[in-house]
């Protein structure tokens, strides 16, 4: 077997020192750790690679210092030159061509589609799938005994009784529920955060105080977070897991670094005495009350004298003096800065940015947002530094190879690009065809410093992030990331169209899916446990069910992967806010409600009626078994308001399909120049020959999905798919 020998152009502002990132070299080449081994200099322009015993192999070359090019897959020996472009030869150099006759076109391969759910193992490509996001400690509650109320929002039932626990959903209710998820058609569950955290109101995962850790509040016996993956998988369910990157919560890392506080179980607040605290589970003092000690911090790089406390006085009533201020505590109404606060000031360097907290201006600053804390219990990390990344990485790579199949990254703007890609290729250097994703949140299209009524800068915008190049203005200065984001962007324009009952601008916002490094691994969705689509984006959707189901039809035929926050199925805690808003609502008022209820034995089935349930379980079988809706990009498109229509065309699976969405009325839709032959409607099952022009009639609400030489209708007619 002869070598393969690859050479790369340098980059203006590259290092001197450019490496290649091998892995699945074929058949039985290297592959390297990243970021890779080091090239062989040529001259000031060009580096040369030799891979040994190899006939193909995916790569990407690097300089180590932050630059990278996209993905590579290269069967022969080639030039990659500045633009990325590859070459045969040297540019530049003459080569004498060999007259040959022009080869015929490749042959399209015959299209197969299946609903069948294939093993995790034989998927691969993650556009294959459809994925649910939930809240695990709001869906289901399988282990009563591990639930915990949290400091802040507690519910109290009219007798003053304590009621719905923060920490109540868990790992063995989702066991329990994963048919439900599976019967619903998706493929993926995307959880929050698992590992272990520490706050006030700590439920949903985003304080992580312990990465190395699963929180004792999701696990029990025969459902920890292993069982949980292996329980998923055995019914051919991809698990994503949340991850923080850019900050941990306000007491530092277990076992890494401390954030100086007092205990909690000496702070009284005013008007009380300690003892005197009448706070639903947290009687006497506010003291983690499912704890002996009554303390939340067991950090073994704290202080002395505070791990010392930490093992005694539980009631926290021995006087210990403030190594700060020299005062004594208990002392009710004594500075609640100093047991729940942060002094950036006093933060560790190695660990922590010590620039204050975002504010005001600062939301549109890439430096302010990346170098300032995000909340009082998000205190921002020092990404860049060596220790910081060995220990995240490090600890997320273990739960890779536990199975988890991909990893959503949360906070992305608030972390440079090219650092935060640090992270993202070392996780997928471990483990080869990782899936990650972000999350970068935008009120608006996100197009940065390309205009379009968003004129904040691209370096903290969803595309910024898919790209490598460092152009702002020029997307296509680079190749693509590897990293996908959130598609806030479509998302965005769902208020003034769909919450409107109609399509009209939603063409003008497809039409720009060039600036994606890749635009068919966007995640799509109409809301989240952050935002909805309506306009001041803090409620779950409130508009008509017909909408919604128009806006699914939309998200499950075109570009990306659909994802479904968890209740969306049944119009669960429709209209209410995302999150709590005012000083003293609680969960139950939220769309973090619980949502365990409606999945209990007795309602089920009530739950697995609802038109919308019926609706996005007969788009999942669609959209599996037509590979050309989960993996092409877009062509012929255009919207008129009341209706949409395109074209996906995926050479590589043989499959080609004519879309036509209608919302708010019946539309006759007409698309010229597509490819002639028999197609048929996956919705009605109604046959077509075409010669170049296709004409169908789609009900309101309704889609008509015309597959060429198609396997006809897929599923039974709901309210809307009819």
């Amino acid at each position: 077997m002869s070598d393969l020998i690859l050479h790369f152009e340098r980059r203006a502002g590259w290092g001197s020192l450019v490496r290649a990132h091998v892995w699945d070299a074929q058949p039985i080449g290297p592959r390297t750790d990243w970021p890779g081994v080091p090239m062989e200099v040529l001259d000031d322009d060009w580096y040369r690679v030799r891979l040994p015993g190899t006939r193909s192999a995916h790569l990407v070359f690097t300089d180590g210092e932050g630059h990278q090019t996209h993905d590579h897959f290269r069967d022969a020996d080639g030039w990659l030159d500045a633009r990325s472009h590859w070459h045969d030869h040297r540019p530049g150099h003459r080569v004498h061509p060999v007259k040959t006759a022009a080869p015929p076109p490749p042959a399209r391969p015959v299209p197969t589609y299946t609903t069948e759910l294939r093993p995790v193992a034989e998927r691969s490509d993650f556009r294959e799938e459809t994925i649910y996001f939930l809240i695990t400690t709001r869906f289901y509650d399988g282990d009563p005994s591990n639930n915990f109320f949290c400091r802040d929002r507690i519910q109290f039932d009219a007798n003053g009784n304590p009621v719905d626990p923060h920490w109540r959903g868990d790992f063995k209710g989702l066991i329990q529920r994963l048919d439900y998820i599976r019967d619903l058609g998706f493929t993926a569950i995307w959880i929050t955060p698992p590992v272990e955290n520490r706050s006030g109101l700590d439920y949903h995962g985003y304080h992580p105080y312990d990465w190395t850790r699963i929180d004792p509040r999701l696990e029990s016996p025969g459902a920890t977070y292993r069982d949980l993956i292996d329980a998923a998988h055995s019914k051919g369910i991809k698990i994503i897991q949340d991850v923080v990157v850019n900050h941990s919560c306000q007491y530092g890392i277990r076992g890494q670094v401390h954030i100086d506080h007092l205990p909690i179980k000496y702070y009284v607040p005013q008007g009380s005495e300690q003892g005197k605290v009448d706070h639903g589970p947290y009687q006497g003092h506010l003291g983690n009350y499912a704890w002996p000690n009554r303390d939340d911090i067991d950090n073994p790089v704290a202080p002395g004298w505070y791990r010392e406390r930490h093992g005694r006085d539980p009631e926290g009533i021995e006087p210990l003096v403030d190594p700060k201020t020299g005062e004594t505590v208990p002392k009710p109404g004594y500075n609640p800065g100093r047991f729940f606060g942060v002094d950036p000031n006093d933060l560790d360097p190695d660990w922590y940015h010590q620039e204050g907290f975002i504010c005001g201006g600062d939301w549109e600053s890439p430096h302010s947002l990346q170098h300032k804390h995000l909340a009082g219990d998000c205190i921002d990390l020092a990404t860049e530094r060596q220790n910081v990344k060995d220990y995240l990485i490090g600890s997320i790579n273990r739960y890779l190879d536990m199975g988890v199949d991909a990893l959503r990254i949360d906070t992305v703007k608030h972390v440079e690009r090219d650092n935060l890609l640090e992270y993202i290729n070392a996780w997928k250097s471990h483990k080869p065809g990782l899936f990650v994703f972000g999350e970068n949140l935008v009120k608006g299209y996100g197009w940065g410093d390309l205009g379009g009524g968003d004129n904040g800068p691209s370096q903290i915008r969803p595309w910024w992030y898919t790209r490598i190049g460092h152009d702002p203005q020029d997307p296509e200065s680079g190749g693509d990331s590897g990293f996908p984001q959130l598609d806030f962007g479509l998302f965005s324009t769902f208020r003034d169209t769909v919450s409107k009952g109609t399509y009209a601008g939603t063409a003008q916002i497809l039409g720009m899916d060039w600036i994606y490094g890749d635009v068919t691994q966007l995640v799509t969705f109409l809301q989240n446990h952050d935002v909805g689509p309506d306009n001041d984006f803090k409620y779950r959707f409130k508009g008509e069910q017909w909408m919604a189901a128009a806006a699914y039809n939309l998200i499950w035929t075109v570009r990306g992967i659909p994802c479904l926050y968890f209740g969306e199925e049944i119009e669960f805690m429709k209209g209410a806010p995302q999150d709590v808003e005012g000083e003293r609502d609680t969960l139950h008022q939220t769309g973090r409600a619980y949502f365990g209820d409606h999945l209990g034995d007795e309602r089920l089935a009530q739950t697995q009626a609802h038109p919308l349930y019926r609706h996005i379980q007969r788009l999942n079988l669609i959209r599996r078994a037509i590979p050309a809706l989960q993996k092409a990009g877009l062509s012929h498109l255009a919207e008129w308001g009341s209706g949409m229509r395109f074209v996906r065309d995926h050479p590589q699976s043989g499959t080609y399909v004519v879309v036509g969405l209608a919302i708010g009325s019946d539309q006759e839709i007409g698309i010229d120049r597509v490819r002639p032959g028999i197609y048929r409607d996956a919705v009605t099952g109604q046959e077509q020959d075409c010669h170049g022009r296709l004409i169908f009639h789609v009900k309101a609400n309704s889609a008509g999905i015309y597959v060429l030489d198609g396997p006809g209708k897929i599923g039974e007619d709901g309210v809307y798919l009819r």
